[in-house]
């Protein structure tokens, strides 16, 4: 069990929570599909329960594991605490995939054909509020790294995916560049640069939000689910995980 400091702070939105907010680690995780949780007024957005469980709804393992990493860093974490179905907290409220239609082709009936009175209130209810919350994170560290922990699912669209850990990052590739110097010294997981998605992808608007602003340094770490499915595979992920980066924040 997680020391009471990282339990939920009392000043965070509903939707969305602030773990170890006292720090002294000058890290910001953040973990935008953290939660499958579809409020009951959305019906389950027309999906059936086997699906919201899936990873079509949530980052399998993702949470558990950051939360494992934000303990061992002494770093803050940031979670979203809605499905991403509802509003992918990695999206601006511009982009069409902020409310999916589709995800790996299965139809979103809930988020068809909705009003834009409907989407805005979904950017002011889930997206805003974990924006902000990120936000507060940052500014109050001055300089912390910023990183994204996510999963993926090792079959996607019938193609089985070889990469393990994709090591992902947008214009800024320092602390990118000296993780992946720092990891490739083993070779323990199969973990590739930009893979399995790429900026192009859409996926580092966090990153492009709240760190290239301001100079931080930034990475988005992608671990495929089938690695952190257990309780003892997260805590080997995220023992790995932080080693790497505490000496790769030497490198730069």
């Amino acid at each position: 069990m997680l020391p009471d400091r990282f339990a939920m702070s009392t000043s965070t939105e509903q939707w969305v929570k602030v773990f170890n907010d006292k720090a002294k680690r000058r890290i910001v995780l953040v973990c935008e599909h953290a939660s499958n949780v579809v409020p009951s007024n959305f019906n389950g957005l027309g999906l059936s329960r086997q699906q919201l469980q899936s990873h079509i709804a949530w980052d399998l393992g993702a949470l558990s594991t950051a939360k494992l990493m934000a303990k061992k860093l002494d770093a803050t974490l940031v979670a979203s605490q809605v499905s991403r179905l509802l509003y992918d907290c990695n999206r601006p409220p511009e982009s069409p995939s902020a409310i999916p239609l589709t995800s790996e082709n299965q139809p979103i009936p809930g988020n068809v054909g909705l009003s834009m009175e409907a989407r805005q209130q979904r950017v002011t209810d889930y997206y805003r509020p974990f924006e902000a919350a990120v936000a507060k994170q940052v500014s109050s560290m001055g300089t912390p790294l910023i990183i994204t922990v996510h999963s993926f699912t090792p079959v996607f669209l019938g193609q089985q995916r070889q990469v393990e850990i994709g090591v992902l990052h947008d214009q800024d590739s320092r602390f990118a560049d000296a993780f992946l110097q720092q990891v490739l010294t083993d070779a323990q997981f199969n973990i590739q640069r930009n893979q399995p998605y790429a900026p192009t992808d859409g996926v580092t608007h966090t990153l492009k939000h709240h760190a290239l602003p301001g100079g931080l340094a930034n990475v988005m770490l992608e671990i495929r689910n089938d690695l952190i499915e257990s309780s003892t595979q997260q805590k080997q992920m995220a023992a790995y995980l932080t080693k790497h980066i505490v000496l790769a924040l030497e490198r730069i």
